[in-house]
């Protein structure tokens, strides 16, 4: 799930950010620092929603493992089931809004139940409010310790599971609150709380994003129809740690894709693989950035600037932030231990953005397609594991088996990765090929 990007540094002098940093550290001591203001979206039972702001004055926190608390959304029932009902809700929108394509809002099904008894919660589950906040300086980034990397590998697996699963579902007809139920509850039986549910507010388990949605689509009641390009962006927080992938699929298969569509979806693969391959210890982390937007300018297309990879591990979103494209912003070095995502996003035409009135649906401004893929990332003393890497059972697509930058599944580049990525497409792609 991917991030807005900061403007903090694009917008100030280094000299200027230097001395702000002095005055709020110096703040810091009297003052613990609340959250920019954000509309919120809630909708109780079948009402609209209605504009909230989030409240700056610190909450206690619920104990979510308390027997007075059985369960986060409508309920307390342990099953997701309990929440299927004929009540829809109507997302926010205003009449006169201008949709870039021909994909518009449609209607929700409520939040649904996670059982706390059984599934450890990430802190924002109960109000919508993450409480960490990333390192003040871009360039402070985490080291994981050893515990910590096997937790994140377990995570991502899950993460993998649930995305692989969402994926043998997308065909024409399914809707996108359906393959939503489906990841939820895939979710909740490995043990996993879906990490976007209630994320600032966000009402579904999965970002579901189809055609000119950029980014963070809300699973609804429209079906997919033949030809539809899909992103299905999943995130698990397992034993406290996140997990966090993404993949796009062809509504009806590789032969339902158009010209442009494969073109799209081959290019925005390709640079991403690019991107990956550029990940090791020592290099920096905004050069990221020129390795997408090069490639991706040389084949016609565009990559989104206003949303961004980021840090991740037992918080959701953190350092670094990775841009998609060419940038000069410090965002530090790459390091052993370090976990990450690199997600960007293409356009057919322009890479401005529209906004929904939902405040999370972002769609290309001019109704052209958009394209996205995403790893977790481990960096270590030889190279980048994929922690979100494809199994043995995954399905193989047909920009993995044409691609001229890497044929099949990428695991990652250090010895232990490659060993396993060489036996894997041994195995998938001349099954493939039969």
């Amino acid at each position: 799930m991917s991030s807005v990007t900061p403007l903090f540094l694009s917008s100030w002098s280094f000299k200027a950010v230097a001395a702000a940093v002095l005055l709020l550290t110096v703040a810091a001591a009297a003052f613990t620092p609340s959250p920019p203001p954000r509309h919120l979206h809630i909708t109780i039972g079948s009402s609209p929603s209605s504009v909230l702001f989030m409240n700056k004055k610190k909450k206690q926190r619920p104990d979510i493992n308390s027997n007075k608390s059985k369960g986060f959304g409508a309920g307390s029932s342990s099953s997701s089931s309990s929440l299927e009902s004929d009540v829809l809700i109507r997302p926010k929108t205003t009449s006169n809004f201008k949709y870039a394509g021909s994909i518009r809002p449609g209607l929700q099904s409520p939040k649904r139940i996670v059982p706390s008894e059984k599934i450890k919660f990430p802190d924002y589950a109960l109000d919508g409010l993450p409480k960490n906040r990333p390192a003040l300086f871009p360039w402070v980034i985490e080291v994981k310790k050893p515990d910590e990397i096997e937790k994140m590998r377990k995570s991502g697996r899950c993460a993998r599971e649930v995305l692989d699963l969402a994926g043998r579902e997308v065909r024409p007809g399914i809707t996108t609150d359906e393959i939503d139920r489906i990841v939820h509850e895939a979710t909740i039986a490995r043990g996993a709380y879906p990490s976007p549910l209630n994320y600032h507010n966000f009402p579904k388990s999965c970002c579901t994003s189809v055609n000119e949605v950029i980014c963070h689509g809300i699973p609804d009641d429209r079906p997919l129809e033949e030809g539809d390009i899909v992103n299905i962006d999943i995130t698990c927080y397992l034993d406290g740690y996140h997990g966090d992938c993404s993949e796009m699929f062809v509504v009806g298969g590789e032969a339902a894709a158009d010209d442009n569509a494969r073109r799209l979806l081959q290019t925005t693969y390709d640079c991403w693989i690019k991107a990956l391959n550029f990940v090791k210890p020592g290099n920096d982390y905004k050069d990221i950035g020129a390795i997408i937007e090069d490639h991706v300018t040389e084949h016609g297309f565009t990559t989104v600037k206003s949303f961004c990879g980021h840090g991740i591990g037992s918080v959701f979103h953190t350092n670094p932030n990775i841009l998609h494209y060419r940038n000069s912003e410090p965002a530090g070095k790459m390091a052993a231990g370090h976990t990450f995502t690199i997600e960007p996003m293409i356009c057919e035409n322009s890479a401005n953005y529209l906004m929904w009135p939902d405040d999370w649906t972002a769609t290309t401004k001019d109704g052209g397609r958009s394209a996205q893929f995403e790893h977790t990332l481990l960096i270590t003393s030889d190279g980048v594991e994929a922690l979100t890497g494809k199994l043995d059972t995954s399905p193989v697509q047909f920009w993995e088996r044409d691609s001229n930058v890497h044929s099949g599944f990428w695991l990652g580049t250090t010895s232990y990765a490659k060993e396993r990525e060489a036996t894997l497409n041994s195995n998938l792609l001349s099954s493939n090929e039969k």
